[in-house]
Formats: structure tokens, sequence, C-alpha cells
């Protein structure tokens, strides 16, 4: 990986084997050790930095009941560094860490911290997800109910409308999604929090930051882990981006992370991704996150921090997936204009993906059914919407892992548009070049999702189709097969029509 330049001031720790890291402790054989120079892949603070906020703050919250880890102290006094003029020197304070390390409970007391020493502060706290935003909410309730912090807070609002904690001083914590267009409208916000903010894009944040214009003194959360492909990322990229290579002095950058390419089961590499393992995140809780985090990588991005530091994570460029997602607002898709077929390469899985008709080519996924007891579902439905929609194109690979169902589906009667492998290789270009250029849109499928993040591309000769990095993309292939057919049917030469 690329080392920081000087200009960052960072403090910068290449990751190998640590046989003082507590991976071969027992959970409770005593406190973690790690320093935040120790744990941390990049820590990287701003420029200026000359005096912190942190040990009136910090010791606030241990009067309140507050523990902290040496990371988590580390981290809070560079958060809350000043410049010489008394404001904060991070501009973005941008944290890349794992699930269950410990980045919620930190910024939560940093949070209710200033919200008690600093009369009127109003803190804003965004997440994309209206269950993360809610689970949040609670965990720092609960925290406000304890009874050594009850006495500061004046009331606090539980109800789907308004989550909210109020301080007996005046400050404020507000809650929502942002899915739900939470977040606008607010004024003199001092601290700004973008919780899962790998699913932020570059205008939500633009949307939002400015609530913060008329603080004196704000504070910007951005804290996630990293994208999947899908997600629609560019924001939070850039700013680790920036960081990485210099290009911003006034960026706190935090990162917790195992090795890229590491065996995922290496408890070693558990432990360099996680600080906090295995005395509050136990082997258990590990194991059980690799258990329930099926998407490709999944367990790798979220419990270990690993990031794709590739141009490209996939088969689009960084974000490019997400800013194609058909907003609140916009048109509705019309009816399907042409129709894909296409299977995995275990012929496990079928999938049916449509091109709909709008302002801008919509991509849809129709179905997706098991080979056997689905197929007979699978054949039914495409010979309805060919029907419906008067002949519509139906694209098939005639040489793909789909080829099998061909039989079939001629002898229900539908009438196919056979692409060969020049064809294939066109639909997967097409489609890349129509998302990357914006020229279409795509609601949220979670299987068409889950294709795009396990997509990458196979050379074959000079040329280079989709393939599968693992699980199954055939929801991706028959959305491109789609857009080839369609394409196929547009160039077909109309009939003449003479008149005597």
């Amino acid at each position: 990986m690329s080392q920081p330049t000087s200009r960052t001031r960072s403090t910068t720790r290449t990751r190998t084997s640590n046989p003082r890291g507590p991976a071969n402790r027992k959970p409770g054989s005593g406190p973690p050790t790690k320093k935040l120079t120790e744990a941390a892949r990049y820590f990287i603070r701003p420029a200026g930095i000359k005096t912190t906020a942190w040990p009136s703050v910090g010791e606030t919250c241990r009067r309140l009941g507050a523990t902290f880890d040496p990371w988590q102290d580390g981290a809070a006094r560079a958060i809350l560094g000043k410049r010489a003029d008394g404001t904060f020197a991070a501009d973005a304070v941008t944290l890349s860490i794992p699930r269950q390390v410990g980045k919620t409970y930190l910024v939560g007391w940093i949070v209710i911290g200033l919200c008690i020493v600093q009369p009127k502060t109003l803190a804003v706290w965004t997440a994309h997800h209206g269950a993360t935003a809610a689970d949040t909410f609670r965990d720092l309730k609960a925290i406000c109910q304890q009874a050594k912090v009850a006495p500061f807070v004046r009331s606090i609002y539980d109800s789907g409308a308004r989550l909210e904690i109020v301080f007996t001083n005046g400050s404020r914590i507000v809650f929502g999604a942002r899915e739900h267009g939470f977040g606008r409208g607010f004024k003199k916000v001092g601290i700004l929090i973008f919780d899962e903010a790998q699913i932020l894009t570059a205008r939500a944040a633009d949307d939002m930051v400015p609530t913060t214009n008329r603080h004196p003194n704000p504070l910007i959360f951005y804290m996630g882990t990293p994208p999947k492909p899908s997600d629609p990322s560019e924001h939070f990229t850039a700013l680790r981006t920036e960081a990485l290579s210099g290009e911003s002095s006034d960026t706190l950058y935090l990162e917790f992370s195992a090795d890229p390419g590491c065996d995922p089961m290496d408890r070693e590499q558990w432990a360099k991704a996680n600080p906090s393992y295995p005395h509050h995140t136990t082997a258990r809780a590990m194991l059980r996150m690799r258990k329930n985090l099926k998407g490709a990588g999944a367990f790798e991005r979220e419990a270990l921090g690993i990031w794709d530091d590739s141009t490209l994570t996939g088969v689009f460029t960084t974000g490019a997936w997400g800013r194609a997602l058909l907003k609140t607002g916009e048109p509705a898709p019309g009816a399907p204009l042409a129709l894909g077929v296409a299977s995995d390469l275990d012929q496990v899985w079928l999938s049916l993906g449509a091109i709909l008709a709008g302002e801008t080519p919509h991509i849809g996924s129709v179905l997706r059914v098991r080979v056997g007891s689905g197929t007979a579902t699978f054949v039914a439905e495409v010979k309805r919407i060919q029907v419906e929609r008067g002949g519509i194109p139906v694209g098939i690979d005639k040489k793909g892992p789909g080829s099998f169902l061909i039989p079939e589906l001629e002898k229900a009667g539908v009438v196919l548009s056979f692409l060969g492998f020049d064809d294939y290789v066109q639909a997967c270009a097409d489609l890349v070049d129509l998302i990357e250029r914006r020229g279409a849109t795509h609601g949220d499928y979670a299987d068409l999702n889950d294709a795009v993040d396990s997509a990458t591309w196979r050379k074959v000769g000079d040329r280079r189709v989709f393939a599968r990095k693992n699980g199954d993309i055939s929801s991706l292939e028959s959305v491109a097969v789609a857009l080839r057919a369609s394409a196929l049917a547009e160039a077909k030469p109309k009939p003449f029509a003479f008149w005597g």
C-alpha cells in the first residue's frame, strides 16, 4: 500500500504479525494494551493541532461512568484537537472501522460529553438505514438513562417520528435516516455524524454539510466500513483517498483493517482489524459475524475492514452503481422493452432481467429462481411477459450456461433472440458504459445488488466479459443480455411501405 506523504503529519503502521497483540490472550485476562498508533493501519492527523478539548470532555465522560481503551483515548484526543485559534483542527473526521470495535461507543460518548459541557449544542446523527439510526438512538438512550447521566437529561423522545435526547442545558441529539430524507433543514448544527458513510452520495453530503455553516466551531464525522461495489460510496472513498495521498491537511483519518488477501479465519488478523478482540469482542462474536455476513466479501469488509484499493472495485468504478439508483421522486419506469435470460455457471439459478421504458432506460430484475423447482414458473413468466408486451425480444446467450433452457422456452412458444460470443462481450461493455455515464437507472433489487458485488472481469483474448469472484452473477448478466437484445432489435432494418 502507498504511504501517506509527510504533508499529512501522519502516523502510519505497516501491518505485520504483532507478537504483542491480544490474539493469544483469553477474554477477560486483562485490559487491552494497544495504543492507537499500535492498533491502526492508518492514523492521519490534521495539521496545526496545538491543544485538545479531550482532557475536559473525557474527564466529564469518566465522571459519568464511561471507560475507554487506550486506542479510544488516543483517537478522542486527536478528534478534539484544536488549532491555536481554538477551532477544531479537523474539518472532517473520517473513521473506517469494522463492526464490533467500539466506534459508536466512542463517538457517542464524545457527543454526549460535548453536549453537556457546551450548552445549546445541536448534534444531528444520521444513518442511511432507519434501523441503524434507531439502534444507535437506543444505545445512547441507555447511556443517558444511567444514574450518573440522567440528571443532565431533560427528556427523551422515542417514537417513529421523533428520536431525540434533550439535555437540561438546551443541548440536543436528534437521530434519523437519510433514506427517509432526514437531515435537511436544520440550522446551526454543531456536531454532524454521517453513520454508514459508505452509503453516502456526494449529493446527500452536499445537502447536509451546509447545516453546520452558521456554527462557529462545527465537528463533522464520517464513520463506516469499506463499501461494497454496489454502494454509492464516492464521498467516503474520496475522503480516504485524499487523506492517504496527502491531498488534504484538514482531515483526520483513522482506519483499522486486516491485511488484504489474508485468511479471514486467521485470528491474528482479527486482532489486527479489531483492537477490541478478544476482550470486548469475543471469538464467538467474530464467528457469529462470519456466519451471518453472507454477501460477497462481506466479512472481509465489515468485520475485518479490508478495502479494495483497485480502481475498479468490480465491474463498475467506485460509486457508479449507487449513483444510478432510481431516486425518490423520479418518474417510475414503464413497461419492459426487452428481456434477458441467464444462468449461473453451476446452473443452480435462473435469472430474468429487463430493460424498461423511461426518461432513461431502467434496468430491472424480474425473477430469480432455482433450476428445477422454479424452472416451469420461470418459463411461464417469460412467455407471459413477451405475449402481453406484443412480442418484445427475449435475449439469451446461445452457448452460455443458460442455453440448456432454450428447448423448454421454444417449446412454450417463446421467440428468442440469440446472442453469440461477440454479442455477449458487447452486452457487458454496453451495460458498464451505460451505468458509468449515468445513462440508465436501476431499482434497489437485492439479487441484482448482490450480483454486482460478486462480479469482476475475465479476459478472453484481447477482450473481457463478466465473471464471478464468488456467488451468483446471473442477475447482472441477464440485464446485460436484455440490453443487447434491445439494441439488436432496434438495429434491425424496418420494412418499407410502397404505395401505388
